[in-house]
């Protein structure tokens, strides 16, 4: 089949991949744009996880003060290059994690940064929660691990949802740039202030 210029076009807006690679997921996905759109996720998924191993230690640090001196934030994101940590594509990632956490808040990079003891602390306090419920263990079990999941999607910066798309989380928009530039790309560290926040602990 024939593959439309204006429908690669279209998928490049939407993916951000390459044109040869719109072109041939357009053809694996028979021309169809929703199913191209997946194929690209799925082969920038494969691409993050081949990567994932590779040493960052290139980038950019970001910085971001809200309009009204509030709220700053400061990220490094490490990648692979200074060459890639030159590009408008990278600024621009450092510059939409600087805008999420100013936004939302997160308290962490990913779960697993979460520490022992407040991991802990949440999963006993919906234990209790469910102490007088009738519920099978193994239900109760499920609701307690949805409620951790929760519990990450709100305080882990890499499960939130992004800010500009709902539809996505701060993981995926990683994931894109690293199928998009090439480069292993992680979120180091950060650290986001509040106008007198703090000064009562």
């Amino acid at each position: 089949m024939n593959v439309k210029s204006k429908d690669i076009l279209e998928l490049r807006n939407r993916t951000g991949a390459g044109v040869m690679d719109c072109k041939k997921a357009l053809l694996e996905a028979g021309g169809d744009l929703e199913k191209a759109c997946e194929i690209l996720r799925r082969k920038g998924i494969e691409i993050a996880a081949k990567k994932k191993e590779r040493t960052a230690r290139e980038g950019l640090i970001g910085a971001y003060v809200h309009t009204d001196g509030k709220i700053g934030v400061l990220v490094e994101v490490n990648c692979e290059t200074d060459f890639v940590a030159r590009t408008e594509e990278f600024r621009n990632l450092v510059k939409e994690l600087s805008l999420q956490i100013a936004a939302q808040a997160p308290r962490w990079i990913a779960p697993e940064d979460v520490p022992e003891d407040v991991r802990k602390r949440e999963e006993s306090f919906y234990w209790e929660e469910l102490k007088e419920s009738n519920k099978p263990e193994e239900v109760k079990r499920k609701i307690v691990e949805g409620k951790m999941k929760k519990f990450y999607e709100e305080h882990c910066l890499l499960e939130q949802e992004y800010i500009r798309d709902p539809e996505k989380k701060v993981k995926d928009l990683l994931v894109e740039a690293i199928a998009k530039l090439g480069e292993n790309i992680v979120v180091r560290r950060f650290v986001r202030f509040k106008l007198g926040e703090g000064d009562d602990e």
